[in-house]
């Protein structure tokens, strides 16, 4: 059974499942402050990690797997969470792999009904510096509902790049001012703090989540 960390009501009508990045645990300070400003606007957020990560608690240091190989394991975590009690609306996402991750199992989950949409915070289109290679395949027809929010200096992708990448319609990308790929603002240049851009994420996904998608069992 895939082990959650969870924050918000659990009466909530909303549940978001979120994946860390290739490089952070799910309790990474990133992490924390984004669900629990996402709890914060009135959705239960569930957290996991996947395997490769689990196991550095116990001294094994794995480095990070190829994203698709894990995508057995983003499937396994909704189905443990349907499990576990957790009804209603479900919305699935991440932070980088995390997020990509659960836009590659997306459309099937989205398919049988099993979810409603997907957010994705700080997508990485490409890897640093090689903006040659694009990670964005699969989300040139992409069906399930999506919001992107990426700051406007991610070096995995940047406004004038993903402007040009024909993304699905059923894309919403939302630009954060000056945001680093955790989506972190210099204040002083921007004057906004991470934590105006985490309410941000948070009221845009309460607004978005409110309109009628397709329910989930």
């Amino acid at each position: 059974m895939t082990h959650f960390l969870f924050d918000g009501d659990d009466t909530a009508s909303v549940t978001i499942l979120l994946a860390h990045g290739a490089g952070a645990s799910m309790d990474s300070p990133s992490m924390t402050a984004t669900a629990k400003a996402l709890a914060a606007a009135g959705f239960q957020v569930a957290r996991f990690e996947f395997h490769y990560m689990a196991v550095r608690r116990y001294g094994h240091r794995k480095p990070p797997p190829r994203a698709e190989t894990v995508n057995p394991e983003y499937v396994k975590a909704i189905l443990d969470l349907r499990a576990k009690g957790v009804t209603g609306k479900l919305i699935i996402g991440g932070k980088s792999m995390g997020g990509r991750v659960a836009s590659m199992v997306a459309d099937e989950m989205y398919a049988k009904g099993e979810i409603a949409g997907l957010i994705c915070l700080g997508y990485p289109f490409h890897p640093p510096g090689r903006p040659e290679q694009l990670r964005t395949k699969h989300l040139l027809d992409l069906k399930t509902p999506t919001l992107i929010f990426q700051g406007t200096r991610d070096e995995f992708g940047i406004k004038e790049e993903v402007a040009t990448y024909g993304l699905s319609s059923a894309i919403k990308v939302i630009w954060l001012e000056d945001g680093d790929h955790d989506l972190k603002p210099r204040k002083a240049i921007s004057g906004f703090s991470t934590g105006d851009h985490l309410k941000t994420v948070a009221e845009t996904t309460k607004a978005w989540a409110e309109r009628p998608h397709r329910s989930s069992s």
